[in-house]
């Protein structure tokens, strides 16, 4: 008998980055239930179901609403394939790293791209995406809502009005947003919103949720050309989703089924007592780093609840302090990107992960690791001012 690879035991981490969020008990349960055939009736009517909660959880009345196989990425990547045809003007709001992703997709796509660039930690002013739009005639302005590599929550509805005035489509990334904060796709008057499953709602990664408005509908099928991705053609994967369930792919069944599972825990606890519980967590972890002498990086006004950015004190190792905290501690975090590189760090509380344990024990761990670096804070700060601010919330 081999014996040269033993069973499967990877180590029990508190995941505190960006994503993946730590999953629901009840999705890993769900996950170990027995397959069925993807167009087997009982799973058509799970597919039903998944389709309906999802409308819920975005907010729309969109017909075309379904996750994707493939992250959020792949939503990223199918809301922009099949909206552009080459030579079409697209706006792009970048002010992080996947409004630059954004970009790098649309070009590759064949599109004219005229960027609205802002300082990463800043929100854009509406007035700049507006003047724009106003420069050509414009097919869609692509943005994101909640921005992972800065925590710069970006409003939507200025945007939106911009866009409508000016008969442009928009695109929303909701990937650190969807079940965390806000997400109101009909109310914005969005027209393609793409999300992924592995953050606020507390699954494994693998299935991105998409919707499309009537009108990003009309335009996918008005195109002169195919779309250039067939796996990602909305027109041929919606046939699968609608009573017609033409055959388009064999659907990740055991992923269907932990997305139906975080979806329902979502509506069980409810949108708004998920936001609230998400932005209860985000103020106690924000008193308690600003306790221990660390500064914000997302300016205010704009931070995202569930992704909280800090500049890494002076003198201290980001890459040793995260290893420490992972080999000791068992807590993941995530240092920054591009220009953030080495001098941020990235702490999610997303869905699972954002429970009052977790900001605690990470604010202890990271007071101790702090000051093996020599970083000075008050012992037992952070703890106390995160406690205070659960007392002030209850």
């Amino acid at each position: 008998m081999d014996t040269l690879y033993g069973e499967l035991n990877p180590p029990a981490r508190i995941l505190l980055g960006p994503g993946p969020s730590m999953a629901h008990p009840r999705v890993l349960r769900a996950m170990a239930t027995p397959l069925l055939g993807h167009l087997d009736p009982a799973f058509l009517q799970i597919m039903d179901e998944t389709m309906d909660m999802l409308r819920r959880v975005f907010q729309t009345e969109n017909a075309m609403t379904f996750p994707m196989p493939g992250t959020g990425s792949a939503g990223m990547e199918a809301c922009l394939a099949n909206l552009i045809e080459p030579g079409d003007r697209v706006v792009v709001v970048v002010n992080g790293y996947f409004g630059e992703r954004l970009c790098d997709m649309a070009a590759r796509h064949g599109a004219e791209v005229a960027r609205v660039d802002v300082a990463w930690g800043q929100a854009v002013d509406p007035a700049a995406a507006e003047a724009a739009l106003a420069k050509g005639r414009t097919k869609l302005l692509a943005m994101v809502h909640a921005e992972t590599s800065t925590g710069v929550c970006q409003p939507v509805e200025p945007i939106a009005a911009a866009c409508r005035r000016h008969g442009a489509l928009l695109v929303v990334d909701t990937v650190t947003s969807l079940a965390t904060t806000p997400v109101a796709v009909d109310a914005w008057g969005a027209d393609a919103v793409y999300s992924c499953s592995q953050k606020g709602l507390s699954c494994p990664p693998g299935l991105s949720p998409v919707t499309f408005s009537e009108r990003a509908g009309a335009v996918v099928r008005a195109r002169k050309a195919p779309v250039q991705c067939w796996y990602l053609d909305v027109s041929l994967l919606a046939r699968y989703w609608t009573p017609e369930r033409l055959y388009h792919h064999t659907a990740p069944i055991t992923m269907f089924y932990a997305l139906r599972e975080g979806l329902r825990l979502v509506l069980e606890e409810g949108l708004e007592a998920r936001w609230r519980r998400t932005e209860t967590m985000s103020r106690a972890l924000a008193a308690g780093l600003e306790a221990m002498g660390l500064t914000r990086y997302a300016d205010a006004g704009c931070r995202l609840p569930s992704l909280t950015t800090a500049n890494i004190p002076h003198g201290v190792s980001d890459a040793d302090l995260r290893k420490a905290l992972l080999t000791e501690f068992n807590i993941e975090i995530a240092g920054g990107l591009g220009p953030a590189k080495g001098k941020i760090w990235r702490i999610g509380l997303l869905g699972e992960s954002a429970t009052r344990a977790n900001v605690l024990l990470l604010l202890s761990a990271l007071e101790s690791l702090l000051a093996r670096q020599g970083a000075r804070c008050a012992p037992g700060a952070g703890v106390a001012a995160a406690q205070q601010a659960f007392s002030a919330a209850a």
